[in-house]
């Protein structure tokens, strides 16, 4: 690796650990500002770290480092050395962070509103923590590894595991606490996802058409997009086809739909979710 390669690659470094640790301070606003104060809890060893501080009256800090550390340890081993630093700047920031501001002013004592915007500045903090290579909470971690060995999902072994965590908040802070603490969760969730994917989602589409050429000269014209011939074969017919590949976007997959409608109703169409794209020339051409 040369030199300038070697300068680039440890910029783009610290810009991610720079990111992840603003992540943690905003998720940790989130926490002080709305959640911690209203006793509504989120998931993972965010929540039972929350708990403890409760019942221990000790800062909610030590327990944040305590719980992680065994499994960044684990993520060292299992996962890679550049996940393990940035998800190390993520939890210690989060620790760090939730000791500065342990006198900040409590946003809202509105339990509703506390739940909604307290998700949304905890989802976004873990969201810009995810979306540049770390992690905050251990329980990925473990997810990740068990699903190596167990028949489930990263995202089903989490969830088993919150389904426990939200659930001890009833018998510590009552079950109405427990409820808004499952709001605050699927608000942080849905927000981590807008965050880590856009919200401009993309579809790839691929079609298979007698009339591909006709049909790729019309989307280039009408939405502007790129698209890519490949050569397939009918497995029932075994007659040699043309198929087309292209990237649009969630708005533009309708115009789509009504293009291939009108140049072949006969042929077959299957879209998929594109959560992020590089390279290549997905940029939208100027139309008229």
């Amino acid at each position: 690796m040369g030199k300038t390669r070697m300068a680039e690659h440890w910029r783009y470094r610290v810009y991610q650990g720079v990111l992840v640790i603003g992540g943690s301070l905003v998720a940790a606003y989130g926490l002080r500002g709305f959640l911690v104060p209203n006793h509504i809890i989120d998931g993972g060893m965010t929540g039972i770290s929350i708990l403890l501080s409760y019942l221990t009256g000790l800062n909610i800090g030590w327990f944040l480092l305590a719980l992680n550390l065994p499994f960044l340890l684990l993520g060292y081993n299992q996962i890679g050395k550049t996940f393990t630093v940035l998800t190390f700047l993520g939890v210690a920031g989060l620790a760090v962070w939730t000791w500065v501001l342990g006198s900040a002013a409590v946003v809202t004592q509105d339990l509703l509103l506390a739940a909604v915007f307290g998700g949304v500045i905890v989802g976004l903090g873990v969201g810009l923590v995810i979306r540049h290579g770390g992690s905050m909470d251990g329980t990925e971690i473990v997810a990740v590894v068990l699903s190596e060995r167990w028949p489930f999902s990263v995202g089903e072994i989490i969830m088993f595991f919150n389904v426990f965590i939200l659930g001890s908040a009833g018998f510590v802070f009552g079950w109405d606490r427990a409820m808004y603490s499952l709001i605050a969760y699927f608000v942080a969730y849905k927000t981590i996802d807008v965050v880590v994917d856009g919200l401009d989602e993309s579809k790839g589409v691929w079609i298979v058409s007698n009339r591909a050429e006709e049909l790729g000269v019309v989307i280039l014209a009408r939405l502007g997009r790129g698209v890519t011939y490949l050569e397939a074969k009918g497995g029932y017919s075994e007659e040699p086809k043309q198929m087309i590949y292209t990237v649009v976007t969630r708005l533009e997959l309708p115009k789509l739909r009504t293009v291939v409608r009108e140049i072949d109703p006969q042929a077959f169409v299957s879209v998929a979710d594109i959560h992020e794209t590089m390279g290549g020339y997905f940029r939208k051409r100027k139309i008229h």
